[in-house]
């Protein structure tokens, strides 16, 4: 359904001449080279099944980054070592924000108010996204602008029609049964989007640490609500929402994939993650009371 959206004929570009571009970790890499396709080259720093807020930049990163033209990233405190590597590496290229006009949401987190970075959850606010990507290549490659648009073009009826399929998926489930269980505070953009309701632990971070009375009250809610939708994280360590489960007595119903993409084939790119979450999601929530 949604690769038929993203197939169209293309001119094809030498390997040796490729736009040579960064990006900062292994989901918004995806979106980069749907839309920049044979003309760029990508080098990621943070891959598949790592977790971008506790990656620690290496001297082989400043390496990556000095023979690239652009870095795309996050931003909002997504990728909290940025400044850091930014200011050791000297970077000479330029650095693209994907979130620039995108009015973020906010959340209270350990008692303060602080920013929500993870708006890749959101497929809708994607598509400004791949817009300020194709914006910034075509900036660095006019001669490719066109090749861009019709890509971005694409990606974004892609993302049109993922938000249609996930609507439907959704459109049975009473907003009683709308409550998730996760490890950290990742899916608010998509329980924005979708009227989902998270509940997680951990704050807006991997690196926040659950409180017990957090843990415990977490408890209380399931115990008293009957929530049965409960998942972990593909990059978060799955034992405090297994111990979360057991004390409230119910089953981990598996895992979702929040801030990485997967080598796991159900998870390979945005769209298929996106996809797999939402089954996942759907099939969790119809058993909550």
């Amino acid at each position: 359904m949604f690769a038929l959206a993203m197939t169209f004929a293309a001119p094809a570009r030498a390997q040796d001449t490729r736009l040579p571009v960064g990006v900062s970790f292994s989901i918004l890499a995806d979106i980069v080279k749907s839309v920049g396709g044979d003309r760029i080259d990508v080098t990621t720093l943070v891959g598949p099944d790592q977790d971008t807020h506790t990656y620690e930049p290496t001297p082989a990163d400043v390496a990556k980054l000095s023979g690239t033209k652009l870095f795309f990233v996050n931003g909002l405190g997504f990728e909290g070592w940025l400044p850091r590597l930014m200011k050791s590496s000297h970077y000479p290229g330029q650095l693209v924000t994907v979130t620039k006009g995108l009015k973020p949401r906010t959340m209270v987190d350990d008692g303060k108010t602080v920013t929500d970075p993870h708006m890749f959850q959101d497929p809708e606010r994607v598509k400004t996204m791949v817009d300020n990507i194709a914006a910034a290549l075509s900036q660095a490659d006019p001669a490719g602008a066109s090749y861009y648009a019709e890509r971005a073009k694409n990606y974004r009826g892609a993302l049109d029609d993922l938000i249609k399929w996930a609507d439907k998926q959704l459109a049975a489930i009473p907003p009683s049964r709308r409550v998730v269980l996760t490890s950290h505070d990742a899916f608010g953009y998509l329980g924005q989007r979708f009227s989902i309701k998270f509940l997680a632990p951990e704050g807006v971070s991997t690196q926040s640490e659950a409180s017990a009375k957090d843990v415990a009250n977490l408890i209380r809610v399931i115990r008293r609500t009957g929530i049965r939708a409960v998942f972990m994280e593909n990059i978060s360590n799955p034992r405090l929402v297994q111990r979360i489960a057991h004390d409230a007595k119910v089953t981990v119903d598996g895992k979702l994939y929040s801030d990485a993409l997967s080598k796991n084939p159900e998870a390979t790119t945005y769209l298929q993650l996106f996809q797999y979450n939402i089954r996942a999601l759907a099939t969790a929530m119809k058993d909550n009371r």
